[in-house]
């Protein structure tokens, strides 16, 4: 007969030598302006940036500079006309990957989905011979397959993994209102943010001192987020904009 206790051991010494466990993957999504690529300078350092909006890393060039955070600004040089970037973003990551670079890291994140994605578009619309030209439908299906592969492989590197997004409007047809959410193509919209651990929607507020920002980790109203470090009462659902110290909330640094 098997013993249950010695079976339990087993899967509680697995969980522990589980580097996974000890790391954590958001997607930390909202508006221009809202604070997201700032946010990264309070991440688990040493911190990487692959960053792929134009001009995104100039809101951290004094960390970059001072070599406290690490930017390949590469990626936003694209030219939808003679797409070059995903495909060497893409063989960077595995040989980055494959030489054991992000087992180094304290984090790595992307910035962002959106243009991203847009650089795996672009190599569709290249092999159809449509370069810079609108997308077909039939063009999103590769490239949502794509993506979604790349998210995948992203989530389950051994150091946290930040996705920055944009906004997204959506309708809730069980709800019947519209939610407001990351920013993904058709049904990737369900699918991606399941993948990932947080979801946290960066806000901002005018106040009599001057703009405020902070991160919402719970849906309210039509905003969607969610937070599984900060679960019992770990979180206030509006939080400082600042990772480490979330970190130190749920009890992992």
């Amino acid at each position: 007969m098997l013993d249950a206790q010695v079976e339990f051991d087993k899967l509680q010494q697995m969980y522990k030598d589980q580097e996974r466990n000890k790391t954590f993957n958001a997607i930390v999504y909202g508006g221009m302006g809202s604070g997201k690529t700032q946010l990264l300078r309070t991440c688990r350092p040493p911190i990487f940036v692959d960053s792929f909006d134009p001009g995104g890393s100039l809101t951290n060039r004094a960390l970059i500079e001072q070599g406290k955070m690490y930017v390949d600004t590469r990626w936003e040089l694209e030219d939808a006309a003679k797409p070059f970037v995903f495909e060497l973003w893409d063989k960077e990551y595995h040989r980055r990957k494959k030489e054991e670079f992000f087992k180094q890291l304290g984090t790595y994140a992307i910035d962002s989905a959106t243009t991203w994605a847009a650089t795996i578009m672009n190599v569709i619309l290249r092999k159809a011979g449509r370069p810079a030209t609108f997308p077909f439908q039939n063009d999103y299906g590769p490239a949502m397959s794509i993506l979604e592969n790349a998210i995948k492989d992203f989530t389950t590197l051994p150091c946290d993994c930040i996705l920055l997004c944009h906004n997204n409007m959506k309708t809730n047809e069980a709800e019947g209102k519209m939610l407001v959410g990351p920013l993904f193509w058709g049904k990737l919209v369900g699918r991606i943010p399941i993948l990932f651990d947080e979801i946290y929607h960066a806000e901002t507020k005018e106040t009599s001192a001057g703009v405020k920002y902070h991160l919402l980790t719970r849906r309210t109203g039509n905003v969607e987020a969610r937070t599984r470090l900060g679960a019992d009462g770990k979180f206030d659902t509006y939080e400082e904009p600042n990772i480490m110290n979330l970190l130190k909330k749920a009890g992992m640094v």
